[in-house]
């Protein structure tokens, strides 16, 4: 099993601590990964911006750069839904993917292929889980509330596996944090109304970490955070997980 490590734009520049502690992680379970180091963005803030023709170049680099691969692993939600259920309108007739059929977020991957009965790490804390709109409906990480299906959380599983993690939910288990993307940028009011509330559900539970799978849906609520001094922190999950590397 060959795997290429797919670090997005955002955790490579911001939030490069993810991306490690994601390869340490996958290394841990004896896993051969691999990190293209000619890998670029995948062409989400293009086509989410309605710029799907500008995005077309990055998915075909995207396609190359990881076709040697038997899995493409990344530690974001969001972009991994991206590469699944878009590039086959993006691309040209002349070209079918296959890195769409072959990509996984890290926590799906960990959760559904590596199944691991335990992990080394530690974490005494208690973390509220949050869950990433393009996570729990297009990756069911976790049980979208209004299918009226059984609860369950992929990531609430994992994070069992820690040692010393008190786990916690928010109220509006599955509501958006406001972030979306350009949703941000071009409707900021209604996204900070959005964010505000969220960030209220969370700190209510009296966790002191935020968690979740998308670094982007952890930035925006951070940022919320940072501007009215509330005592919480946000950690990505695949940090948590991969605490005692």
């Amino acid at each position: 099993m060959k795997i290429g490590l797919f670090v997005p734009c955002y955790v490579n520049a911001i939030y490069p601590d993810v991306g490690i502690a994601t390869y340490k992680l996958l290394n841990y379970f004896g896993l051969d990964v691999h990190y293209p180091v000619e890998q670029t963005c995948c062409g989400q803030p293009m086509a989410n911006a309605g710029f799907e023709n500008k995005a077309f170049g990055l998915a075909m680099k995207f396609e190359k750069t990881f076709k040697k691969y038997d899995y493409i692993v990344a530690p974001s939600a969001s972009c991994t839904a991206f590469v699944r259920y878009n590039y086959l309108s993006i691309m040209t007739d002349e070209y079918i993917p296959d890195a769409n059929e072959k990509i996984y977020d890290v926590c799906e991957f960990i959760h559904d292929f590596v199944k691991p009965a335990k992990l080394p790490g530690r974490f005494p804390h208690k973390v509220s889980v949050h869950n990433s709109c393009h996570g729990v409906r297009e990756l069911e990480l976790s049980s979208a509330s209004e299918l009226n299906i059984v609860r369950y959380s992929k990531i609430k599983n994992l994070l069992s596996l820690v040692e010393g993690v008190e786990i916690f939910e928010p109220a509006k288990v599955d509501e958006c944090c406001g972030f979306g993307g350009m949703f941000a940028v071009e409707e900021s009011a209604v996204s900070v109304c959005m964010g505000e509330d969220k960030i209220n559900n969370h700190v209510a539970t009296g966790a002191e970490y935020i968690t979740g799978a998308d670094s982007s849906c952890l930035m925006h609520l951070q940022g919320i955070v940072a501007r009215k001094k509330l005592p919480v922190k946000f950690i990505h999950i695949v940090q948590i997980l991969a605490s005692g590397l």
